[in-house]
């Protein structure tokens, strides 16, 4: 291979390392922007979390042992998908689509609890029209839980195109990046729900 093409080939996976690193930085500016929905979301509740109109409380229909099981589904999701990450750096494809397939099956199991929890409390008389509180209650959770649905259509749309592929490649890694950092922050944002939301209500 002569000079020419060896700095030609350099230069390009300069480039796309420069491109990828702007990725990256351009993903962490997103996150800000739902930092700021989910602390409008925070103070909202903080506000309305005590305005029940005479209707059923927190304290009355909060299952905290079974959102409890929720939160340890989801933090144990964000752990598999650190055992994904580390396939994705020694470049083991393998690896990766086993942790990220266990991670999604997590995902979804959280995702059904949530919803089984939303169904109980509509039948109970306690849907988001029946107060300020719940209001503010399923806004704040839904949007989580929205959050965690897009987070699993990523996740799963990355594991097909992985599967595509011979060999993991920097772009690909670049994007398990990303999501890395929005299941991470998923999992912060929930940790500030339980312990807010679900912990303060009933204590």
């Amino acid at each position: 291979m002569s000079t020419q093409t060896l700095v030609a080939a350099h230069g390009e996976s300069g480039h796309d390392h420069e491109h990828e690193s702007h990725s990256v930085f351009g993903f962490w500016l997103y996150l800000m922007t739902d930092c700021f929905l989910f602390a409008s979301l925070f103070a909202t509740f903080a506000v309305l979390g005590h305005q029940f109109a005479g209707g059923p409380t927190a304290k009355d229909l909060f299952d905290i042992p079974g959102v409890a099981l929720e939160t340890a589904l989801l933090l144990l999701s964000s752990i598999t998908y650190g055992f994904a990450m580390i396939g994705a750096y020694k470049k083991q494809t393998g690896t990766v689509l086993k942790w990220l397939g266990v991670t999604f099956v997590l995902g979804v199991a959280f995702l059904v609890l949530e919803m089984q929890e939303f169904a109980h409390l509509i039948h109970e008389g306690a849907g988001p029209q029946r107060s300020a509180f719940f209001s503010a209650f399923f806004t704040l959770v839904g949007t989580h839980g929205l959050h965690v649905l897009i987070g699993l259509i990523w996740m799963a749309t990355l594991v097909v195109q992985i599967m595509r592929k011979p060999s993991l490649s920097q772009r690909d890694l670049t994007r398990l990046t990303c999501l890395s950092l929005f299941w991470h922050f998923l999992d912060i944002v929930w940790i500030c729900v339980f312990t807010f939301v679900y912990l303060g209500s009933v204590v």
